[in-house]
């Protein structure tokens, strides 16, 4: 098996490399993994389930898949693994188990990755704190008293800590983004339809949801993007991937583009100090790579479309819940108070207020894309500030609206993209004085997911990211 120094060293990339040459085997690479995960995970509780000897028996050691024996974790929340239970976050679903795998799962399974295990979720993935009566709390491998951001929190945990290089995300108004951002990772949200949601969910969200993963260095996300993007039979939409590979196109870095950024919220409000830090840092980078960088805010309401979103996406629980008695605590054993809240609020909503918030949505959605016509890259902070400690987004109470107040206080730069169905990516260039990680956040025009790539890897390329926490 590879040390720890020699496993911290390489990014997914750089291990299949590693295994290409001949230099160590594909198993010893996954058995590496499971040392780290076994060692790390006690004081981090990242990874909820195990599934060691059977991604080990799986592994074909003659497999010439580029990613055979990579190891690999799916989150806890709407992936199914065919054998493997998925709970949601949830301990009314523990030992859930399907006998399918999601379309993205089969994908990487194909590409030979080795499976072993799910990080922990909230439950639902409601909220940016991965903090769950189910599993507990998850930390953040920088600082153990402050969270891992969510609800991507136990991925990105994992991922920064050494476990493994890379791990499965999801995001529906910024999961992708605030572990990656509190955690000092790269996480692509990816265009609306890139990579499919099938087959067992159509148009998820009314396509706010999102799948990909959380990364140390852009050209993983690139190369794990190449293997999961593409439409499945039976999708009701989807977004062309470009004809070249993402892994070779960030290859070349991109020249002349206009770039806006901002230095305070949507509505000008003021954000951390250190987040501003970081935008405008990132800002001067750009314009030293030869873009043309202005600040610029977008002109959209920001509040109107984040509540219409936040609502539509909670209104959407109810197709999870049909025939469930209005209000019955008797049904909704098991779930924690901020669930039953968010699925009392889903059996209220009538079908004409849902039908009219995705209408809203729309409207905001439309003056927010005249953004791009002036602008490449629109750059925000990642979120408004660092991660902070535990329990300051509980699920243990009913007061849904200061929950959602706090929830969007922590990130208010990430649902307006899961609501528009752009790329948007967050990139770790920054840290406070503490040594927690700041992010920032390069949104594209709708389907340029290739381009912010490129960006991103062209920063990568001039800046001394630090994607690993100090072992401790």
């Amino acid at each position: 098996m590879l040390s720890t120094n020699e496993w911290r060293a390489r990014d997914l990339v750089g291990l299949a490399d590693l295994a290409a040459s001949g230099a160590v085997s594909r198993r010893e690479i996954l058995q590496t993994a499971i040392r780290e995960i076994e060692a790390l995970n006690p004081g981090l509780n990242a990874v909820i389930l195990t599934r060691f000897e059977e991604a080990l028996d799986a592994l074909d050691d003659s497999a010439t898949e580029r990613f055979a024996g990579m190891p690999y974790l799916i989150k806890d929340l709407h992936a199914p693994v065919r054998g493997m239970p998925l709970s949601n976050g949830s301990e009314r679903f523990k030992g859930t188990v399907f006998d399918f795998d999601s379309t993205t799962v089969a994908r990487l399974r194909a590409a030979g990755f080795g499976l072993l295990g799910r990080t922990a979720s909230p439950e639902f993935g409601l909220s940016v704190a991965t903090e769950s009566a189910a599993y507990g709390i998850t930390r953040n491998p920088w600082n153990p008293d402050h969270g891992a951001g969510g609800s991507s929190g136990g991925a990105g945990a994992a991922v920064a800590s050494g476990m493994l290089p890379a791990a499965h995300a999801t995001d529906s108004a910024g999961s992708i983004r605030i572990p990656a951002a509190f955690n000092g990772l790269v996480g692509l949200k990816p265009t609306r339809g890139l990579n499919a949601f099938g087959p067992h969910r159509g148009d998820p969200n009314n396509g706010l949801s999102h799948e990909n993963a959380v990364t140390r260095t852009v050209r993983d996300t690139a190369a794990i993007l190449d293997i999961t993007a593409g439409p499945d039979a039976g999708c009701p939409y989807f977004t062309p991937r470009p004809e070249t590979p993402f892994e070779t196109l960030i290859e070349r870095p991109p020249e002349g583009l206009r770039i806006g950024f901002v230095t305070t919220r949507f509505d000008g409000g003021a954000v951390h100090p250190e987040s501003r830090a970081a935008v405008e840092r990132t800002a001067r980078l750009l314009a030293d790579l030869g873009h043309d960088v202005q600040e610029q805010r977008p002109d959209f309401d920001s509040e109107a479309l984040t509540k219409a979103m936040i609502r539509l996406l909670m209104g959407s629980l109810a197709g999870l819940f049909a025939g469930m008695p209005m209000g019955s605590d008797a049904n909704l054993h098991g779930f924690e108070p901020m669930t039953r809240e968010a699925i009392w609020f889903s059996q209220r909503t009538s079908l004409g207020e849902h039908l009219s918030r995705a209408a809203e949505i729309n409207r905001h959605v439309r003056q927010l894309a005249g953004y791009f016509e002036r602008f490449d890259i629109l750059l925000t902070p990642a979120s408004n500030g660092p991660a902070p400690v535990h329990g300051v987004l509980r699920m243990d109470h009913d007061d849904l609206d200061g929950f959602l107040e706090k929830l969007f206080e922590i990130s208010p730069f990430t649902a307006a993209f899961n609501a528009s169905g752009q790329p948007a990516m967050v990139l770790p260039v920054h840290q406070t004085p503490e040594g927690l990680p700041i992010g920032v956040q390069l949104v594209g025009r709708f389907a340029e997911d290739a381009l912010v790539l490129r960006l991103a890897a062209q920063m990568e390329r001039a800046s001394d990211w630090q994607t690993l926490a100090p072992l401790r």
